[in-house]
């Protein structure tokens, strides 16, 4: 067990967490939830014991081990990608260093003897035999080639060196696991894995994730980071948000009775209970949810912008049709003989192993970048509205946000302006601000007010969910699927991609799939798996 009690901390007048007391304990699986800045990252630093608090303390049960995932990529780059792996169980890495300076010692004494034997015994206990092949085993599932598995760390690209410090924490079956973004740089299939592998897992995780569906998928409870205190909730994120919610709407329904108020609570709560019976963690998560009391479900102070787009005017039957689109970069071909045509009304996922391909696609598609070869057309009536992946050069300049976004605006109004950024919860002084100092989820924020103010047709979005905080992402989650216009997109987030599309097309770079269904239903279905490693040449034609 992980207790946390009376914690607090302090920096200057601001107090970020104020007298907390939560446990963690048992096989369960605790999403660390709160809005940006609330101190999500500096809590599971103070866990780790890397931070010391103002006040309070943090203890872990004796005898028991903790694990964490690095967030310092740099740290072992010196060690091979197996031993680093290893060395996430420091107490074995130690006894392995110190049986092997015993044995090379050119004077091996009886006393050496002796301490050689001791240690054997411990390596044995703790498994030490199995150590590399478990190493090997875990590096594998996440990704990592056998013959990377010798190499030094440092010859790894960033990603690959994100699964190895994974694996790293996640070796040696830790008694509590803490995972700070853990699913960051990481494809579909090792992100599978890694929910299979906490799923199975029998010990605690605190985690820290944007990834809505992995926070379902692998979280039995949700901890709340608000107002500088951590309430804990039984269930998933989507639970949770859902309940808030719907609280929040009771709250707001000031003539509505008490008894009616708990009875759809009830209600809530027994059919959430009944939808989790079919999800991968049926059985713990509906024994949890039937234990719920109403009275658990509070509303959240959280704030979340009003993400709406509109179309100034629909879109007519001639939307856009692309014809043999080819695309190179540095000699290295993303895209070959790209044919599709766009239907009104289809909200298109675009899939691809190679990020640049559609990136480059879109660029392409929004008239910022020539392509090497065929043609695409939109439709007469269309009007596009674009969010690239890198938006930099949007915000190199010192204008306030109001002047920033005025001069994106036919209407010119300071008032009507203001309105677009008071959606993305830019109001008063926050609307003053220099569009060159903004953190990458304002940034965000300002180019979906851009995108709103358009009023297009079509929308083209290439993860807009970069940088985003959990409440944005719920939002714009919420505002694509309500979109009436066509929409084309790429986005890693599982939820987004599930909810939204209604057609996939993925992006080979020497052809593509294009299927009109949704998003599990794509990367489930068998035969569409043969067909995706065809088109990756897995499997010769």
């Amino acid at each position: 067990m992980l207790s946390v009690n009376n914690l607090s901390l302090q920096f200057g007048k601001r107090v970020l967490f104020d007298e907390v007391n939560i446990k963690f304990h048992g096989d369960n699986c605790y999403g660390l939830i709160g809005a940006n800045g609330a101190g999500k990252s500096t809590f599971l630093k103070i866990l780790s014991g890397e931070l010391s608090p103002t006040g309070g303390s943090v203890s872990l049960e004796p005898g028991k081990r903790m694990a964490v995932l690095s967030q310092n990529h740099f740290a072992f780059d010196e060690e091979t990608v197996l031993h680093t792996v290893i060395q996430g169980y420091k107490e074995l890495w130690d006894i392995m260093q110190e049986k092997d300076a015993i044995y090379a010692k050119p004077d091996f004494s009886e006393e050496d003897g002796i301490k050689a034997s001791e240690l054997e015994a411990k390596f044995a206990e703790m498994d030490g035999w199995n150590a590399e092949s478990d190493a090997a085993t875990m590096l594998s599932g996440l990704g990592i080639k056998e013959e990377d598995h010798y190499r030094q760390l440092k010859e790894l690209e960033g990603s690959l060196k994100v699964r190895v410090l994974l694996a790293q924490a996640l070796f040696g079956n830790p008694d509590v696991l803490i995972l700070d973004e853990p699913t960051n740089d990481l494809d579909l299939r090792t992100i599978t894995w890694l929910e299979d592998f906490l799923l199975d897992f029998k010990n605690t995780v605190i985690v820290v994730s944007h990834d809505r569906h992995f926070l379902d998928t692998v979280c039995t409870h949700i901890a709340d980071l608000d107002y500088g205190k951590i309430k804990l909730y039984t269930g998933s994120y989507t639970f949770w948000y859902e309940s808030s919610q719907l609280a929040a709407r009771q709250r707001a329904a000031a003539n509505k009775k008490a008894e009616e108020k708990r009875k759809e609570l009830q209600e809530f709560i027994s059919r959430f209970s009944a939808n989790a019976s079919k999800s991968r963690q049926a059985t713990s998560r509906k024994k949890l949810l039937d234990k719920i009391n109403v009275d658990d479900i509070q509303a959240s102070s959280r704030r979340y912008p009003a993400i709406i787009f509109n179309q100034q005017r629909e879109a007519g039957d001639q939307v856009l049709e692309v014809e043999n689109l080819t695309a190179k970069v540095d000699g290295h071909t993303l895209f070959e003989n790209l044919s599709f045509k766009v239907n009104r009304g289809d909200k298109i996922a675009f899939l691809s192993d190679n990020a640049l391909a559609v990136s480059v696609l879109f660029e392409i598609l929004a008239g910022e970048r020539q392509a090497d070869g065929g043609s695409f057309t939109y439709g007469q009536t269309i009007t596009k509205a674009y969010l690239p992946n890198e938006n930099a050069e949007y915000f190199d300049t010192d204008e306030n946000l109001v002047d920033w976004l005025k001069q994106y605006s036919t209407n010119k109004d300071d008032v009507y302006v203001r309105g677009f950024l008071g959606k993305m919860l830019f109001t008063g002084e926050e609307s003053m601000k220099s569009a060159r100092v903004l953190s990458g989820g304002e940034k965000v924020r300002c180019m979906l007010s851009k995108m709103m103010l358009a009023e297009a047709n079509v929308l083209l979005m290439d993860e807009p969910t970069n940088h985003l905080d959990l409440e944005s992402i719920q939002a714009l989650n919420n505002g694509m699927k309500d979109f009436k216009g066509t929409l084309l997109f790429t986005s890693h987030d599982h939820e987004i991609t599930q909810t939204v599309a209604n057609r996939i097309i993925e992006v080979f770079p020497n052809g593509q799939l294009d299927k009109l269904m949704e998003y599990d239903d794509y990367i489930k279905e068998p035969k569409i798996q043969e067909q995706r490693e065809h088109k990756r040449g897995a499997i010769p034609a």
